[in-house]
């Protein structure tokens, strides 16, 4: 295959929520951006979303000469990523769509452009089913919102090349995001099969009357939620086994824990068990809009990763590396 180009020119294919929170942080990383949506209102949306989130994101990370007019938008796909360097996409995920969507890019992008989906349960392995050029094909899946969160989960299909795998986790490290290298496919990826167990047993404890759901959002964010914006669980059970670290965690501690496991519960979602989660949200919420949840949510998040820069030297980059053309492959 063709060594990729250095990226200078970033194509967002798809700007929902997730394509459009990608190209603020594209922006702010000092990449010319071209987006297209089929959309009738979906420039406007865009144009909207960046303007909002540029603050957000900027206080992370600003690349010099970033700026959100290097943003264009058209309605013609081909055109968009007729001379992308990197492209991006984020459209619905429906598997069919995929397939014939990544079969159009890969025959409208230059052949030495790496084509990155964002999907978040669907395979490469099924989605470069069409592509001419499956071995430039990747999944970047971000986590929500890609101009905050630095995760990236990488994983290729079964006609990727290493080389791809190589370059898209050099590419995303360099632009400030932390990716992590899935080995294997999976459905929903790693990330999202970690909150969604978590989630499992949120519910099926609202289910019994443990707490109500406030209460379990608390149990969470100010108890290891604290903890797991520090470090991971591995790390942290390390801290746990005191002196002995890990190796006596895993002598005295593990057993019991893999005994607990037998005591987790799947709860029945049934209608009423979905009204009083609805209900508990609404009233944790006190009248406050989605919008400004997430105002506030971003704004933590970004205080957050002021410190984690502060005391975590193996954490994300900051703005200079990703000067386009320069550490970006």
């Amino acid at each position: 295959m063709n060594a990729h180009r250095p990226v200078h020119r970033v194509a967002i294919v798809g700007t929902g929520t997730i394509g459009a929170s990608w190209a603020t942080h594209y922006l702010v990383r000092g990449f010319d951006v071209t987006a297209t949506d089929p959309a009738p209102t979906a420039e406007e949306a865009l144009r909207s979303y960046v303007a909002a989130a540029w603050d957000a994101a900027a206080s992370i990370g600003l690349a010099p000469g970033a700026s959100p007019d290097r943003l264009s938008f058209t309605a013609d796909m081909r055109e968009a990523v007729g001379d992308a360097d990197f492209v991006q996409e984020n459209a619905p995920e429906r598997p069919e769509l995929k397939v014939k969507l990544f079969a159009d890019i890969d025959d409208a992008t230059p052949p030495d452009a790496i084509i990155a989906s964002s999907s978040s349960g669907i395979t490469m392995s099924a989605i470069q089913a069409g592509c001419r050029r499956p071995e430039r094909t990747v999944i970047g899946h971000p986590f929500n919102p890609p101009h905050i969160v630095p995760l990236v989960e990488v994983v290729g299909g079964t006609k990727t090349a290493p080389e791809t795998i190589r370059e898209a986790m050099a590419f995303y490290a360099a632009i400030g995001k932390k990716p992590i290298h899935l080995k294997k496919e999976l459905p929903g990826h790693v990330a999202n099969r970690i909150q969604v167990a978590l989630y499992r047993e949120v519910v099926y404890l609202v289910q019994q009357g443990v707490l109500d759901v406030a209460d379990s959002d608390d149990a969470v964010s100010w108890g290891p939620g604290l903890r797991w914006g520090v470090m991971g669980p591995h790390l942290l059970w390390h801290l746990g086994g005191g002196a002995g670290g890990i190796q006596h965690f895993m002598e005295t501690l593990m057993p019991r824990m893999v005994q607990s496991w037998q005591d987790l519960g799947t709860p029945e979602f049934t209608p009423e068990l979905g009204e009083t989660i609805v209900n508990g949200v609404l009233a944790e919420a006190d009248g406050h809009s989605v919008d400004e949840l997430a105002a506030r949510r971003d704004a933590m998040l970004s205080a957050l990763l002021a410190v984690r820069a502060e005391h975590d030297p193996s954490g994300p980059r900051g703005a200079a590396a990703g000067r386009p053309g320069k550490d970006a492959p």
